[in-house]
């Protein structure tokens, strides 16, 4: 077999040579002088200016007299030309003397000839060789790709040369801790084996979309000092069965073969769903292609130092056997972040940006609740571009209002004209969204209200909580429905009529009064029971489908509830637009004149009512001192010790995981 360095030294030095040719024929020509025709040079024979004549062949070449010379050519117009006999009767009939003019010949010059044979014989046929190698080529390449159609295609990463470490990931301290043991394991493995532990096979990181999962996992090569491979699920999936279990054999080789190291599988879902849910039956590629992954990652084989960390948001579709200990020893939660976090985050991102001094970072993260990691990278993002666009140096506080109203509602429609009808209603509607949510306690702080068209919504009025909260009330829940209906109700009181704008706000405030009796229990007449099965995206929060498991009774008596907490909510936003009339009409001309209503000007419209509960500790003490009793913390931490005192040990009688 021909070695592929001569072949390809082969294909270089023809064509080499054939460039050479091209060349040689061009530099070599000799420049052409100027050319006459032979009457003229006849003429010049009679005039007396020829001083010397040489022929070549059919080519004659004169110089004429003066100083300096000058040079023409002239072709021969047949064989038969007697040129000499012509130059003699010439001078003699301008009276010249023959001898005065000097006629010589030269012998034909044949290198034009051969460069000319060489071109035509041997160009054509390093063309052709040239195709020929070519072709032979590309069809060993093809070959080749079949041969590697199996492999993994899998990036891998050397130690250290991953510029992303576990300070540049905020807010995800427990989910650093979990994955800065593994890499400590990794560096360190007699530590945890003179005490037993074994490493851990796998790390599930599970998470709605933009909470840090593949930042985490670039962290982790960055920190590990071990090799990291880096794949997709989707990278295992082809059309031809037994392609995807190949990929992840040759994966697996290849980490075996660099252990101990780190392989990281992104979107796992994509690969992983639960088995004999298709259509393809038990023979389905991709489930082929997971069965291989759990015979690699817990199989006959072991002691082979590869851990495995996966990436999902989808875990609920995930095969059991994949989540079970041995394989995904360890499931890793990351959530949107809190305040706290996104305050964290910022302060990440900020890095590198030239900041006005009048920037809160503080204000900014409690501005943007259930804003993730991305959402904050993308709102610095925004803030950046548009201080650039307005030519400043620094990014301000107002580019970061901007921003956050562009990132939650959408970029300005300065295009859409509204005509002064429509503007009044409009600025009725966010109106009674905005003086509801204000004078009901339990809904959050009004932060801006404005009538200018964003995105796809009209105006908007943007309630934000003053501090995270993971629990929430029936009363709460009645709060927020009323302050939904607020500005249809608004409508019907101003103008004795409604419109299509209150449609988004009546589904929000259907589906949650929906959910307040099917899923929260919170119906005093259908009592604490879950009525309907949804299947959802956990993380996404999208209904899939829902399984009717309750009688056409109940779904009435479910109707007539939902009916009764729509209504009573809209009688409540009546009865606070009724009362505080004036503050409405106020709040309205404000809209129409100003446009957008910042939540301190707002708040001077309600300067004689008591200030709303900055946070809902505020409102506790609230309760307290108007009456109510709630325990303190340590009333329930000494409860609870009381109670762990007198509890006895059982012996049986429950089952495993339930109550005794």
């Amino acid at each position: 077999m021909i070695p592929k360095s001569f072949r390809n030294g082969a294909v270089m030095l023809m064509l080499l040579l054939g460039t050479v040719l091209l060349l040689g024929s061009v530099l070599l020509s000799p420049t052409p002088a100027p050319s006459k025709g032979y009457s003229a040079f006849l003429s010049d024979v009679k005039s007396g200016r020829v001083d010397s004549v040489v022929q070549q062949d059919q080519t004659l070449t004169i110089t004429l007299t003066g100083t300096p010379p000058e040079n023409y050519q002239v072709q021969v117009p047949t064989q038969l030309t007697d040129v000499y006999g012509d130059l003699l009767a010439a001078a003699t009939a301008g009276g010249q003397s023959p001898e005065s003019i000097t006629f010589g010949a030269k012998a034909p010059d044949d290198s034009g000839q051969l460069i000319s044979l060489l071109l035509s014989a041997f160009l054509p046929v390093l063309l052709i060789g040239g195709l020929f190698i070519f072709m032979m080529r590309s069809a060993q390449g093809q070959n080749n790709q079949a041969m590697s159609f199996g492999k993994s295609k899998a990036k891998m990463f050397v130690a250290n040369k991953t510029p992303v470490t576990f300070a540049e990931v905020a807010c995800v301290e427990e989910a650093k801790a979990e994955l800065a043991e593994v890499v400590e394991f990794l560096k360190f493995p007699e530590r945890f084996e003179a005490l037993g532990a074994k490493i851990p096979k796998g790390v599930l990181l599970i998470g709605s979309p933009g909470t840090g999962k593949t930042l985490l996992a670039r962290a982790v090569a960055g920190e590990a000092g071990v090799p990291f491979f880096s794949i997709s699920g989707s990278e295992f999936v082809e059309m031809f069965v037994g392609v995807g279990a190949s990929r992840v054999r040759d994966l697996f080789e290849q980490a075996k073969r660099n252990s101990p190291c780190i392989v990281f599988i992104d979107e796992i879902d994509a690969v992983g769903r639960q088995r004999g849910a298709g259509l393809g039956g038990s023979h389905d590629e991709r489930e082929q292609t997971l069965n291989q992954i759990l015979v690699e990652m817990d199989g006959f084989e072991t002691g082979t130092n590869v851990i495995i960390i996966a990436a999902t948001n989808r875990p609920d579709v995930l095969d059991p056997a994949l989540l079970r200990p041995g394989r995904f020893d360890r499931q890793v939660i990351l959530d949107r972040p809190d305040l706290k976090g996104r305050l964290a985050i910022l302060k990440v991102h900020v890095k590198g940006k030239p900041l006005d001094k009048t920037v809160n970072l503080e204000e900014i993260a409690r501005r943007s609740p259930g804003f993730s990691g991305a959402d904050l990278a993308n709102l610095m993002n925004e803030a950046a571009i548009l201080a650039a666009r307005r030519s400043k140096r620094v990014v301000g506080m107002d580019e970061f209002a901007e921003a956050l109203d562009r990132v939650m509602a959408g970029p300005q429609r300065k295009s859409r004209l509204i005509t002064e009808p429509e503007k009044q209603i409009i600025a009725y509607h966010e109106g009674g969204h905005a003086v509801v949510g204000r004078i009901l306690e339990k809904c959050d702080p009004v932060s801006k209200v404005t009538i200018i068209s964003r995105g796809m919504a009209l105006g908007y009025t943007m309630n934000l909580p003053t501090e995270d909260r993971y629990l929430q009330s029936k009363s709460e829940f009645e709060d927020k429905i009323a302050a939904m209906l607020g500005g249809n109700v608004a409508e019907q009181l101003v103008f004795g009529d409604t419109t299509t704008g209150a449609s988004n706000d009546i589904e929000k405030a259907t589906d949650l009064a929906r959910k307040m009796v099917t899923r929260f229990g919170m119906s005093e007449k259908l009592g604490r029971v879950t009525l309907g099965r949804q299947d959802e995206m956990i993380f996404l929060g999208r209904e899939m489908s829902e399984q009717k498991n309750y009688s056409d009774a109940v779904a009435k008596q479910i109707d007539e509830e939902v009916r009764a907490i729509i209504d009573r909510g809209a009688a409540r936003a009546l009865e606070v637009l009724t009362k505080h009339r004036d503050r409405l009409d106020a709040l309205a001309a404000k809209l129409i004149s100003e446009e957008t209503v910042e939540g301190e000007a707002f708040e001077t419209l309600f300067s004689d009512l008591p200030a709303k509960p900055a946070a809902y500790s505020d409102l506790i003490a609230r309760l307290r001192s108007a009456g109510i009793s709630i325990p303190t913390k340590e009333e329930v931490e000494a409860a609870a010790a009381e109670a762990a005192k007198g509890a006895k040990p059982t012996t049986g009688g429950a089952a495993a995981g339930q109550p005794a």
